[in-house]
């Protein structure tokens, strides 16, 4: 008995110990954080790895029946939800809607068409993006139909003067200690992922480095129109840490001309 009580003594010293170790790793990582003055140092290309453009919620893997002959090149991944709570809250009219937009997809999503993807859709596209920081404003460059936006750290515009709403909307930034925070208005109505979620609302992102290759993303959206209460979308973007890495240019409305302008080409698409 008493080397049964030693043994699993041993072991909970062992857990205990590991779990410091794995604090000490954590404390670590955030201060390899490099800064800008008092900020941490976002630069660099940025990546989401997960299936929340698939769908933001938890789904099942599936074929696609209308794209049969592409077999599992062309077929739905299985993936956990990214949201808060696990469901997004809709109204019952804002549900219908999407519903209506999951029948009608894939033609009736703007990916589709190459149209910019929106706040916070086009963070978690399968394409790059970089972030370019310096001591004033900061530009996010994004690979998906060659975007780019905008984040205003001073000068800050009220909502009430946007005269025009924008696919990426307008971005105001702000310091909450080693975390980024970015109010985004004035977007276009947009799909938040190919099953046919969506919003028009406000959008309140949240950059937070976990380490020097990592930053939790989380969004807030708040559209009491088509939904009840405003909720949250959580995932870790990943820094691209190949050697050279960088962006590359992704302009899709030439692969979709064919679709957008078939009937006004000198020969038709049949």
């Amino acid at each position: 008995m008493r080397q049964q009580y030693s043994f699993l003594g041993a072991i909970q010293a062992l857990a205990a110990l590991l779990s410091g170790m794995a604090m000490v790793g954590v404390v670590s990582a955030q201060e390899r954080v490099a800064k800008i003055g008092a900020h941490p140092n976002l630069n660099g290309v940025w990546q989401a790895v997960n299936t929340a453009n698939w769908n933001l919620e938890g789904h099942s893997a599936a074929a696609i029946e209308e794209f049969w002959q592409l077999g599992a090149l062309f077929a739905i991944p299985a993936g956990q939800s990214v949201v808060e709570g696990g469901a997004i809250p809709y109204r019952p009219e804002a549900l219908a809607q999407r519903e209506q937009n999951r029948a009608e997809w894939p033609l009736a999503d703007p990916e589709t068409r190459c149209y910019r993807a929106g706040i916070p859709r086009q963070t978690y596209m399968p394409h790059a993006f970089q972030i370019v920081q310096g001591d004033g404003d900061m530009l996010f460059v994004y690979e998906y139909a060659t975007s780019n936006r905008t984040i205003r750290m001073s000068n800050h515009l009220s909502p009430e003067e946007v005269l025009v709403d924008q696919y990426l909307g307008w971005s105001n930034g702000r310091w909450d200690g080693d975390t980024l925070v970015v109010e985004v208005f004035g977007q276009q109505p947009s799909w938040l992922d190919r099953a046919g979620n969506f919003h028009h609302g406000t959008v309140t992102e949240r950059f937070t480095p976990l380490g020097e290759n990592h930053i939790l993303y989380e969004a807030t959206i708040d559209d009491p129109v088509n939904f009840t209460r405003p909720w949250t979308i959580s995932m870790p973007l990943y820094r691209k840490i190949e050697p050279h890495a960088e962006i590359f240019e992704y302009k899709c409305v030439e692969f979709v001309e064919p679709l957008l302008y078939g009937d006004l080409l000198k020969e038709p698409i049949r």
